[in-house]
């Protein structure tokens, strides 16, 4: 059979060996506990819900929809950054509804990377970061993103010591996996250095909203001049506990908006009317909601980790996301963390996803997604700690 030059350059998705032991296991009726993919469990609210029947009952809305998605939506994301972070966007050259944060990152990347540009992106990282780059036929350089260490001061050597110059740089803040946050200051400091280098910067902000401990998540584009250099990008799925609905955005640069625009008014004709008469709702009025939400992750967050802490596992509480980065602990290190992970499975009986998933520098670590109810987590750290 002939081989397809871009398919060769993904690797296997390692995550899916976890995801196959898991799925043996339960049709061996084990009962297996969930803690692998980031796949938000609690109920989109309930005026959403409501919304989307209502709009799905106009045969109006059946029809082929905008593929930038539908003006008042753009309009609604617009006043949502004005009024969460003060920042003035115009809703036909600034903003594009996307399907999901994924696809409109990947299709970014298809619509402004060829052949011979040079990307710089953290590693570890959620894979579509990485992987959009290699799809679009880029080039990709890792910059480590290790605890203890300074990432910026690192960027900058990263950038000195190559040639060609980058193109682009895709960042993510609070950051999947490692939960990584960062300051105002940071941003500043990027804005800077991508102006005086010449890239373009994409910021994947999926968890503005899921942060805890009095911590609150800067936008990179209220930075001055941030818009002349980047964009950022959104998804309704861990906000608005909206993942199967598909909905996310990006807004900045115009430049950059134009080419995503014009891409996908080639592959798509956006996300369903009704789902985006939905979103609408979600963005004017159910900040309410979200508080809601990020609550459940809170005592989530909390039960695991005091729970592995008993359990003599010592992780520090993250300030943001949906996920604990752990380290494996000492006693099982020598295995890495794919072996680890399979071990969590069939001794625990929890599923958890390898750090090596995310990258070479994920190695040594494991993640664990907040998505079951606080009963659900108590019996994992029951099973962990007769594991340990």
């Amino acid at each position: 059979m002939e081989e397809f030059r871009r398919i060769k350059r993904l690797p296997p998705y390692v995550f899916s060996i976890v995801d196959a032991l898991k799925i043996e296991a339960r049709r061996r009726g084990e009962d297996i506990i969930d803690l692998g993919m980031g796949n938000p469990d609690v109920p989109t609210p309930k005026p959403i819900i409501d919304k989307l029947v209502e709009a799905v009952s106009n045969p109006r809305n059946h029809k082929y929809s905008a593929s930038k998605g539908i003006y008042k939506l753009r309009l609604a994301i617009t006043n949502w950054y004005k009024r969460r972070y003060n920042i003035d966007l115009d809703p036909d050259t600034e903003a594009i509804a996307t399907i999901g944060a994924k696809e409109g990152i990947a299709h970014m990347a298809l619509s402004t990377i060829g052949s011979g540009d040079l990307v710089l992106v953290p590693t570890p990282a959620y894979p579509i970061h990485p992987y959009s780059v290699i799809i679009a036929g880029g080039d990709l350089l890792t910059v480590p993103l290790r605890e203890g260490s300074d990432f910026f001061q690192d960027l900058i050597s990263a950038v000195k010591q190559t040639w060609p110059k980058p193109k682009m740089l895709i960042l993510s803040f609070p950051h999947n996996p490692t939960t990584t946050v960062v300051d105002f200051e940071f941003f500043q400091k990027v804005v800077d250095f991508a102006k005086e280098n010449k890239l373009f910067i994409i910021h994947d902000f999926a968890y503005a909203d899921l942060v805890f401990d009095g911590y609150q998540a800067p936008s990179f584009l209220q930075v001055p001049g941030a818009k002349e250099v980047g964009v950022e990008f959104f998804s309704l799925s861990k906000s608005y506990s909206m993942p199967g609905w598909r909905v996310g955005f990006c807004v900045g640069n115009s430049h950059l908006i134009g080419a995503l625009t014009r891409l996908k008014s080639y592959y798509d004709y956006g996300i369903f009317q009704p789902i985006q008469i939905a979103s609408i709702i979600a963005l004017n009025e159910l900040q309410e909601s979200v508080i809601e939400i990020v609550n459940i992750y809170q005592k989530r967050r909390d039960t695991l980790i005091e729970g592995l802490k008993r359990g003599g596992w010592k992780i520090e509480k993250p300030k943001a996301t949906m996920f604990i980065w752990a380290k494996i602990p000492d006693k099982f290190s020598k295995m890495g963390s794919l072996e680890f992970s399979k071990l969590m499975l069939k001794e625990a009986k929890v599923a958890i996803s390898p750090g090596i998933g995310f990258g070479d520098c994920g190695e040594g670590y494991v993640r664990f997604a907040l998505v079951e109810n606080e009963h659900r987590i108590n019996q994992a750290v029951r099973g962990i700690r007769k594991m340990f």
